[in-house]
């Protein structure tokens, strides 16, 4: 509901605009609900005033020519404040000097009397329309405001701590803590290197996921194996499956190719199968299933490793989300993989779901819409 302010000396002006507007509805675009109008009045600008400094009103018609203060005296007094109010002024005496006038002086608007209730409805139709387009702008910059604050204090969390590290170690290295033997500080250089190429996967993730998110990233649709993209992603996590006895397995089932770019499928079967040796216990198993369904591909990842609760699994696809607990304390990561798993799906028409339990690990199913990359 909007609120109208009407002031006007005459009784008949003000009771002809609340007919006009106490059962007018309007719709403005991408605002779901009808929006109405709750009418209040006052008969001079002395009262208008009093009643806008209490609270403010979203339009204010206005008349010009009052006994007292006038209308334009009333908007001279009203261009200190900060409010959203549009202001319409009304008057019998319509003129270019008028009209310029009351512009400058900050109304939003002019109606002439005598007008028709039409007219009035189309004029606060207008107006109503611009009041709201504003607040919705308006409103989507103190969310991007706020998403840009939430996203730097996120980044500069996940910064600061690899960094801390490296610095630590380098700075016990400076200091001989170890002696002078080079060998004394191989543990403190590997570690150095893994908060290293931590940060790289993190800014990877992110050039990623932001050049997804925004349609800049160059994309190159062709025929590609699926199953031949997940032989080559297990690659990539073998040596750490190897070191850690985690047996890592493919099943493809008869023709997986589909038209897609081949760099985002390879993204998305890197980060789900790095999750699923990262999150897996020493000796565990993967088994990566691939398989036509229909119009889809669809890709089963499962692992016997540490497994999630309901909680955490319906926010493992938030951006910079980590399950932190005793047994993950020690897991490297960026927190983006799963947000980036989740917008590749999403240019091809698919879904990804999750099935999950505590200790008995975790199976993560992708649908990929064949031939309808977006």
């Amino acid at each position: 509901m909007l609120h109208v302010l009407v002031c006007d000396d005459e009784m008949g002006m003000r009771l002809g605009v609340l007919r006009t507007l106490q059962d007018f509805t309007m719709r403005v675009p991408d605002v779901e609900d009808a929006i109405g109008f709750v009418i209040d009045h006052a008969e001079s600008g002395e009262e208008a005033l009093d009643k806008i400094r209490r609270q403010p009103p979203d339009i204010l018609l206005l008349d010009h020519k009052m006994p007292g203060i006038s209308g334009l005296e009333v908007l001279e007094q009203l261009s200190g404040m900060k409010t959203d109010m549009l202001t319409i002024m009304i008057t019998a005496y319509a003129s270019i000097e008028t009209a310029v006038a009351a512009t400058k002086q900050g109304a939003y608007d002019f109606l002439a009397k005598p007008f028709t209730p039409d007219e009035l409805r189309s004029t606060i139709r207008k107006t109503a329309a611009r009041l709201i387009l504003a607040k919705q702008a308006r409103k989507l910059a103190e969310e991007k405001q706020q998403v840009r604050f939430e996203f730097i204090r996120v980044l500069g969390h996940e910064l600061k701590s690899p960094l801390n590290a490296v610095g630590g170690y380098l700075e016990l290295m400076k200091a001989r803590q170890q002696g002078s033997e080079l060998a004394s500080y191989d543990e403190m250089i590997d570690r150095s290197l893994d908060r290293i190429d931590g940060m790289r996967k993190l800014i990877r993730d992110l050039l990623d996921l932001t050049r997804i998110e925004s349609g800049r990233k160059s994309r190159s649709l062709a025929a590609v194996d699926v199953a031949a993209t997940a032989r080559t992603a297990v690659e990539t996590v073998q040596a750490e499956a190897g070191a850690r006895k985690i047996a890592v397995r493919i099943r493809a089932a008869g023709d997986v190719s589909m038209q897609a770019d081949a760099r985002e499928i390879e993204m998305l079967l890197n980060n789900v199968l790095s999750n699923a040796v990262k999150y897996n216990r020493d000796g565990g198993s993967v088994d990566v299933a691939i398989e036509r369904r229909d119009s889809q591909i669809v890709i089963a990842v499962s692992d016997t490793g540490i497994g999630m609760n309901s909680e955490e699994v319906g926010r493992i696809f938030n951006e910079f989300v980590r399950i932190k607990n005793d047994r993950t304390q020690h897991i490297l990561g960026s927190g983006l993989g799963l947000a980036l798993v989740k917008k590749i799906v999403q240019l091809y028409d698919g879904a990804v779901n999750v099935e999950s339990q505590p200790d008995a690990g975790s199976t993560f199913t992708i649908s990929l819409g064949v031939g309808q990359a977006s």
